[in-house]
């Protein structure tokens, strides 16, 4: 399966827990009415002793209370759950008592966890995700939660960090990131909002229970008054609490089958994107060896255990209620020749050439990366790439894409990779992306900033200055994603003047570049959520016809953007747009004149909210637009990323056949 499948699969997994969800409330209806009316008819015949017994198994005015009821219950718990981790990752990650790591950390064990994390981020085109830690936890194990790979954050638990070598980081965060890339992150916090639904049913027969003994204990002079009555509540308030916990269990079992099958997933997809079987591999023999294993202690753990990299709870019963396979079954499918023997684990010393991957100790090596990473000046004329090979490497990248990107960090300029890690550092880091060549507008953009920045960033910026020439063009997007995470702490005024001056400086010519409209966009979609409260997205359109102007608007764009002449132009729409035309419309062709960027920006936010095959066969005519005339610069590669990155299909950077 590609990408668009997977988040097809998810998607379809999503409906289906909700019809699962509908029957568990269908049953726990039918148990509580019935429970509700053998007590009914228990308390009429103790109130009437002399009265002959009958029982009355269709009630309709009790039944229509007992479903109202209780359907309302669950749906408020659930939708309260569901509200309350609608803001992202972040929220999961400090329920389960992570704290976020600063992007500009020196401790040595959270910095080799944030490379490793910013590596995998460039290399599958996502945005760089906050790490968090949990502290207090000393098993190895590891989450991805969120909705999208907008708001997606990584938690590593302390013995993750203390325990495993950078090869078996690489191995659990390749792992996170395939749920990320895989749609599961929404499919898991589905699952968390369906079963703290039902178990409020649970609680509710609980509470009733302790509220009764309570009472009961006060009144124990009146035992005879109203004994009936409260021997009903004990015996109503047992059933919710036996007829809830039925009904969490079965949830259970829906959750731990569709979290293995997943885990499997995940695991075939990280040895895929690393290349490097021994890496996963080592991190599952070493929770083998472990005695406290991948076993977290965090009381908030049960519900989202779902989502870890290890099986966080305590072994099940026959491993019926187990969110994941067995330990020995997930190494034997990575590694056949495995006997079942586990290492002893102990923590490990770390120094800092755990700073660079594995893959780059010789100096052969090390030259060759460099080679490859910098290599954008002398074929950015002249690149080439497949639109299908583009298309399927949305969500999965490979080996070459991890190489590259670790390539390309170690090449980029050591002082702006330091400040991409501090708020104000990173703020001057996007300024100096912006400034101009030309020495004329750069004075003028710099007399703006002056004007309304901050004096340190625009002390900083200055600085900068003498780096620019150092940092080739494919550096640049690079570069904005591994400052998100650094510009996620700025404060919501500071967010709102550095939104201003972005703006200052891409409006300072009067003309919108490419790198300018990407760069502002791609800032726009993973900061604004975090500054202004954003419903998670959903789909709205299931089929191309109602998004054909959309298309038209975006396909137009790029011809324009790519092409020297109007034939040209012409000729590369239509190559795309017949990757769309059906029998009852097809795609028409914009003039320059009459589109702008603010119809860009609405056919995008319009297309995000397209089923993935729609959104497959768009990124497929934008590829087949851009390769048009057998030449890529990286120019237009940024801006199919950008394209990609606005529908939520991660795209790798992309690579000219020759490397």
């Amino acid at each position: 399966m590609d990408f668009f499948e997977h988040q097809d699969v998810a998607r379809r997994k999503t409906g289906l827990l909700v019809v699962y969800f509908c029957l568990a409330v269908i049953l726990i209806v039918a148990g509580i009415y019935l429970a509700a009316t053998a007590i009914f008819n228990f308390v009429e015949s103790k109130s009437d002793p002399g009265r002959q017994s009958t029982f009355e198994l269709w009630e309709p005015n009790l039944f229509a209370f007992v479903a109202v009821a209780t359907v309302g219950v669950i749906a408020i718990g659930s939708l309260y759950r569901t509200a309350i981790l609608s803001s992202g990752g972040a929220v999961v990650a400090e329920t389960l008592g992570g704290t976020p790591v600063n992007p500009n950390t020196r401790k040595l064990e959270e910095r080799i966890v944030l490379n490793v994390v910013e590596e995998m981020a460039i290399a599958s085109g996502t945005p760089v995700p906050q790490v968090y830690l949990m502290e207090d936890e000393e098993g190895i194990n590891a989450f991805a939660a969120g909705y999208s790979p907008d708001d997606a954050v990584i938690g590593v638990t302390k013995g993750c960090t203390q325990m495993l070598s950078r090869e078996e980081l690489q191995g659990v965060i390749a792992h996170e990131f395939s749920h990320i890339l895989n749609g599961d992150m929404r499919l898991n916090i589905r699952l968390i909002g369906i079963i703290y639904g039902i178990l409020v049913i649970a609680q509710t027969g609980f509470v009733l229970i302790r509220v009764l003994g309570i009472s009961s204990r006060r009144s124990r002079g009146n035992r005879d008054k109203g004994g009936g009555a409260l021997i009903a509540v004990f015996l109503f308030g047992l059933a919710l609490w036996i007829i809830g916990y039925v009904g969490v269990f079965f949830g259970k079992l829906i959750k731990s089958a569709v979290s293995r099958q997943r885990e499997f997933l995940a695991d075939a997809s990280a040895v895929q994107f690393t290349r490097n079987p021994s890496g996963l591999s080592g991190a599952l023999k070493k929770i083998g060896g472990m005695a406290r294993g991948a076993r977290i202690e965090c009381s908030q753990a049960e519900q989202a255990s779902h989502m870890f990299f290890g099986n966080a709870l305590s072994t099940s019963w026959l491993n019926l209620m187990s969110t994941h396979p067995p330990l020995d079954i997930r190494i034997r499918k990575i590694e056949p020749s495995f006997e079942g023997e586990y290492p002893q684990v102990v923590p490990l010393q770390r120094t800092k050439a755990d700073l660079r991957p594995m893959g780059q100790k010789s100096e052969q090596a090390i030259h060759g990366r460099r080679a490859a990473a910098t290599s954008a000046e002398s074929r950015r004329h002249s690149f080439s790439f497949q639109a299908s090979q583009v298309l399927s490497g949305i969500g999965a990248p490979g080996p070459e894409h991890f190489i590259y990107a670790a390539a390309l960090i170690e090449v980029m300029p050591k002082r702006i990779v330091e400040l991409v890690h501090e708020p104000f550092g990173a703020r001057a880091v996007i300024y100096s992306l912006l400034l101009d060549a030309d020495p004329e507008m750069r004075e003028l953009q710099m007399k703006r900033l002056a004007e309304h920045a901050a004096s340190i960033d625009f002390q900083e910026t200055q600085k900068l200055l003498p780096l620019l020439d150092q940092i080739s063009s494919e550096m640049r997007l690079p570069l904005v994603e591994m400052a998100l995470p650094a510009l996620k702490y700025m404060s919501p005024n500071q967010y709102h003047s550095f939104k201003q001056n972005v703006v200052h400086l891409v409006r300072a010519d009067e003309e919108i570049r490419s790198f300018e409209y990407v760069l502002h966009r791609v800032l726009l979609i993973h900061l604004d959520p975090c500054f202004k409260k954003r419903k998670p997205p959903t789909i709205k359109y299931r089929s191309m016809q109602p998004l054909l102007r959309d298309c038209s608007a975006l396909l137009s764009f790029l011809a324009h953007t790519g092409q020297t002449n109007a034939s040209a132009t012409v000729r590369a729409f239509d190559q795309a747009a017949s990757i769309l035309t059906s029998q009852s419309a097809k795609p028409a062709f914009f003039s320059k004149a009459q589109i702008g960027l603010k119809d860009v920006d609405c056919a995008l936010n319009r297309l995000a909210a397209a089923v993935p095959q729609v959104k497959k066969r768009v990124l497929s005519a934008c590829a087949v637009c851009i390769e048009a005339d057998g030449k890529t610069t990286v120019e237009e590669g940024e801006l199919l990323r950008m394209i990609a990155d606005s529908l939520n299909c991660p795209m790798p950077p992309l690579l000219a056949e020759s490397s």
